[in-house]
């Protein structure tokens, strides 16, 4: 099983890639989705643990489904 910080890390990554091929700023990601501007990349740092309403929010802003970010 994964460590708590391995899955965030894990999916960071999966934020970051995603969010770089749509060609955004982590602002502009952070403004889409309706975050500050520093939470994408304590996300993609994994330095925050996330919530399932934030998932959300950061799906829609990547025009993506949830499960997208976690499927191999």
């Amino acid at each position: 099983m994964k460590t708590n910080t391995e899955l965030l890390k894990k999916f960071g990554c999966k934020v970051q890639a995603y969010r770089k091929v749509l060609g955004l700023s982590q602002e502009e990601l952070a403004f889409r989705a309706g975050f500050h501007r520093t939470y994408i990349g304590m996300v993609e740092r994994a330095e925050r643990n996330i919530t399932l309403s934030n998932i959300q929010r950061l799906a829609e802003a990547l025009k993506i489904e949830i499960k997208d970010f976690f499927s191999e």
